[in-house]
């Protein structure tokens, strides 16, 4: 008898042809989650393409109070939040669980494009997928208490080789367009979707390095650290967001040379290869979710990671997530303060 499984089906196309390469193996419940927008008809016309029990959840009381109130009051405090981080281990993956619970089912999947094996020690551990779309990033945030259920049936293969095993399925969204918004602001703008809960933050001055004012700024909630488009202000060279300053309301903008750091201190740390960090450890670090990795050394200290970086990195940003890297392993990860 095939063990039980419950699949997060959102109606993309990963997710589709995770839910049929899962049931050659598992007894496979399909979940949609519910945020209030929509999509539940791709989701289940997948699940009956499939021949596949399909189930819906309603997760807007947890996206809100874990997600979206955190995500505003970030803006507000001058960061840039990561909400898929942010919602994967408090909401996402919660609400699988609680359908295994319910049906007795040992393990959870999602489409995302990573891997999870158990390392010597017996821990959970997380590894990249491949290259081209590697989602090991967003996920550097789960305990090992849910990492240890989960199953990635995606993390061998790449996107273009996903859509072409849709097609040949015969998977009704083969061709569906990948979101690459948030998902509870579809249309992309974020400071209209602040601006209509009532989270947005006052005008006010953008200024030098030495507080000479350069122009005015539509609100802090409207920028982020390295930022160099929609500044609307001329000067001798481009200029680019270096600093932000909630207390004054005040943008600092620069030439963008002093946003190559090399240093940056992590907090909230969720350590998932690891038990913990008690002495100095080489790594790579990503600072935000691309490609790009900078060797680093790890200084533990308390609750904090301070992070020295080989090179000098763009723009570690307050509110996103620093993820630590040996090789192809997840190390662990914490938010930058």
């Amino acid at each position: 008898m095939k063990e039980k499984l419950v699949l997060g089906l959102s109606g993309g196309v990963d997710s589709a042809v995770a839910a049929r390469l899962l049931a050659r193996d598992y007894d496979v419940t399909c979940l949609w989650l519910d945020i209030g927008l929509g999509g539940e008809e791709d989701a289940a016309a997948v699940a009956r393409s499939l021949d596949l029990p399909f189930r819906k959840g309603d997760i807007r009381p947890a996206l809100e109070r874990e997600v979206c109130a955190p995500f505003a009051a970030a803006y507000q405090a001058g960061k840039t939040p990561l909400p898929c981080a942010m919602c994967n281990p408090a909401v996402k993956f919660p609400a699988l669980l609680a359908l295994a619970g319910e049906i007795g089912a040992p393990y959870v999947a999602t489409g995302h494009y990573a891997r999870r094996d158990t390392g010597p020690d017996g821990r959970a551990r997380l590894r990249k997928g491949k290259p081209a779309n590697d989602q090991s990033y967003m996920l550097a945030r789960l305990p090992q208490g849910i990492l240890s259920r989960c199953v990635f049936p995606l993390g061998d293969y790449e996107k273009t080789e996903v859509r072409e095993l849709a097609r040949s399925f015969g998977i009704p969204v083969a061709d569906k367009p990948d979101s690459m918004e948030i998902c509870f602001i579809p249309d992309g703008d974020y400071a209209a979707w602040l601006e209509r809960r009532g989270f947005s933050t006052p005008g006010g001055n953008f200024v030098d390095k030495e507080g000479h004012i350069l122009g005015r700024h539509k609100g802090i909630h409207n920028y982020t650290l390295g930022q160099r488009r929609g500044l609307g202000v001329s000067g001798p060279h481009r200029y680019f967001v270096s600093a932000i300053r909630p207390d004054k309301a005040e943008v600092v903008l620069s030439d963008g040379s002093d946003l190559y750091v090399s240093r940056a201190r992590c907090t909230a740390l969720n350590w998932v290869a690891l038990s913990g960090l008690t002495e100095d450890r080489t790594c790579t670090v990503r600072f935000r979710h691309s490609k790009a990795e900078t060797e680093a050394v790890l200084h533990p200290d308390g609750e904090f990671v301070d992070i020295s970086t080989l090179t000098p990195a763009r723009a570690p940003t307050p509110g996103q997530l620093a993820v630590f890297y040996e090789g192809d392993i997840v190390l662990g990860s914490g938010w930058i303060i």
